[in-house]
């Protein structure tokens, strides 16, 4: 079959489409016949191999996860002996810890939800990863509530364009922030408000926020902190990957810092692949609550010009692949 696999650490353009051996299907688990994938940060760490202190976690001399891609969506072809949960022929979307963007998977049936059938493939693709840190970072980690002045910094991006929707979906009044030719398009999706951040700095608004979700961190702890309230809640999702030997390191020290002597709560996560938060987002595509916003679709033999697009920063929603 054909898969982007990656061998060693390189640039993110350097990919190619190799032939390798369709995947076993275990007991327990499916195989998948790929439709449609995505690109995400998290397959440039592992291309690119930055920053180097996650390679004591990702490979120290080359990538632990050989093919690409967390992202996918397609139909089952075989199914293992102990699968309860799905058929051959059944439409679905997931997440895996790599293995996505090939023509076929082979995941446990936990690792997936049935595709709505309002969504195309390549829209269910967009969903899993931004959908899952969007959702559990304003949830669980912000514990988000209705009529809060929720902000939402990177409002544009993957995670950003996902994290509107929802914060709206819970009632929240949203704030997002984006640059200016990505204004009209984050209004679109919902937001009460929008900040173009090349004209204005919202660190230095009079508004407050009762919680702010940042996918970018391209402002200080401090500034961030200013325009929360005094009990606010501050999530930080973002990698920083400019920085090349520690990354975030040295803004994660800052928050475990602060964190003992102030109100506010100060939080970093990494959001976890959990089935039943799947199907909570299933729900809500299938309700029209939210949707996929997709940028640019690339086919598999381009993969290594999708990766160089997302590597640009200026991506819209999600770059998805067909395969």
């Amino acid at each position: 079959m054909k898969a982007i696999t990656v061998d060693r650490y390189g640039p993110a353009g350097a990919l190619e489409v190799s032939d390798i051996e369709k995947p076993a299907v275990g007991d327990d688990d499916v195989l998948v016949r790929v439709r449609a994938a995505c690109v995400n940060p998290a397959d440039w760490h592992v291309v690119t191999g930055l920053p180097y202190m996650a390679r004591a976690q990702m490979g120290l001399r080359k990538p632990k996860v050989r093919v690409l891609g967390a992202d996918f969506a397609g139909q089952i072809e075989v199914i293992g002996s102990r699968i309860t949960q799905f058929h051959p022929g059944d439409e679905v979307f997931g997440e895996a810890d790599g293995g996505g963007l090939a023509e076929y998977i082979s995941v446990s049936q936990d690792s997936l939800v049935r595709k709505p059938a309002n969504l195309t493939f390549e829209q269910s693709a967009a969903v899993p990863m931004a959908g899952l840190t969007a959702l559990q970072g304003l949830r669980d980690k912000g514990q988000i509530e209705s009529g809060q002045q929720v902000l939402i910094n990177g409002a544009s991006g993957g995670v950003g364009t996902f994290a509107v929707q929802i914060a709206k979906s819970f009632g929240a009044e949203v704030t997002g922030v984006c640059s200016a030719t990505n204004v009209e398009m984050v209004r679109s999706i919902g937001a009460d408000h929008v900040i173009d951040y090349t004209s204005e700095d919202f660190t230095r608004g009079g508004r407050l926020y009762d919680l702010i979700l940042d996918n970018v961190g391209n402002r200080t702890l401090s500034a961030n902190r200013r325009v929360l309230t005094p009990r606010g809640i501050y999530v930080s999702s973002f990698g920083r990957p400019h920085r090349r030997w520690v990354g975030p390191l040295p803004f994660l020290l800052k928050m475990f810092a602060v964190s003992p002597f102030t109100k506010q709560k100060l939080v970093v996560w990494v959001a976890k692949r959990k089935k039943e938060d799947l199907l909570t987002l299933a729900k809500l595509l299938e309700d029209e609550t939210v949707a996929p916003v997709i940028d640019r679709t690339y086919p598999l033999s381009e993969v290594s010009q999708a990766m160089q697009y997302l590597e640009e920063g200026h991506a819209k929603g999600k770059v998805v692949v067909t395969v």
